[in-house]
């Protein structure tokens, strides 16, 4: 059997930034394994997997080595990959059957805005030796459900971050993201995200940091619209909207490669 994978640069307008993921469009439920090992494959931070149903699409993401309750940039991907091929109509909105509900994704001129789950964080305290490994002094320390939260003085320093990532893996946490204001007005807030264990040493743009950044800064910035990025190597820019329990997530997304798998 064959079936097509298509690779997508997401939370960019231009090929080779943003955040890449493999996207693979199923005729049926795929078993776990086989996933698994495609993800393993792929080797990208995440592979998404969908499979048409009535209402929507039931749709799986898998980094290189587990399965992840919830992604942006491969939700982002798959919803580009859908309209781009003609699985759904350019007005159509694309619905996600997945571990977090459901999601939506909708074209909005040349952006693609995601109805996520706010997913805010509550001051935490770290596991000692957590903050000494990413290299940092903290203004705070956050935590919710998936990951730890850690706001820092600049955009330099979260520029200038090297963690070790070694000693990073051995404290069996999904992942870190940290942040600061953003020293250009074109930006609202910088971050990035470093997830060791879940086999991503730092992930190039994470959407659902977002549903915990997005509701952090709106808070702290008094307002519920910001732009943000990611500062990362590859970079990406991620609209957000803060809407009570809800988070808007605008990005662009472009196609770099399809393929068919042959196994």
């Amino acid at each position: 059997m064959e079936t097509p994978i298509y690779q997508v640069d997401a939370f960019t307008d231009q090929p080779f930034q943003g955040n890449p993921a493999a996207v693979c469009i199923l005729p049926e439920p795929g078993d776990e394994t086989w996933m698994q090992n495609v993800a393993r494959e792929m080797n990208l931070s995440e592979t998404a997997f969908l499979v048409q149903r009535e209402d929507g699409f039931n749709l799986r993401w898998f980094t290189p080595s587990v399965e992840v309750e919830l992604c942006g940039h491969a939700t982002l991907a798959s919803a580009h990959i859908l309209w781009e091929t003609g699985y759904l109509a350019h007005d159509e909105k694309a619905r996600f059957h997945t571990l977090s509900g459901l999601l939506t994704a909708e074209q909005k001129e040349e952006w693609i805005e995601m109805d996520f789950p706010s997913r805010p964080a509550v001051p935490f305290d770290p596991p000692t030796g957590l903050v000494e490994t990413i290299g940092v002094d903290p203004k705070f320390v956050g935590k919710n459900q998936y990951d730890y939260l850690v706001e820092v003085e600049s955009e330099m320093v979260v520029r200038e971050l090297q963690p070790d990532f070694g000693k990073l893996r051995q404290f069996g946490i999904r992942g870190v993201m940290v942040t600061s204001t953003a020293s250009s007005r074109e930006f609202d807030f910088v971050s990035r995200f470093f997830a060791p264990g879940a086999g991503i040493d730092e992930d190039p743009v994470t959407g659902s940091a977002h549903c915990c950044l997005g509701p952090f800064w709106s808070q702290r910035l008094g307002v519920d619209k910001l732009v943000a990025y990611q500062a990362s190597a590859r970079g990406g820019v991620v609209r957000v909207h803060v809407d009570g329990d809800r988070v808007y997530l605008g990005g662009q997304a472009v196609t770099v490669m399809h393929g068919k798998l042959i196994f």
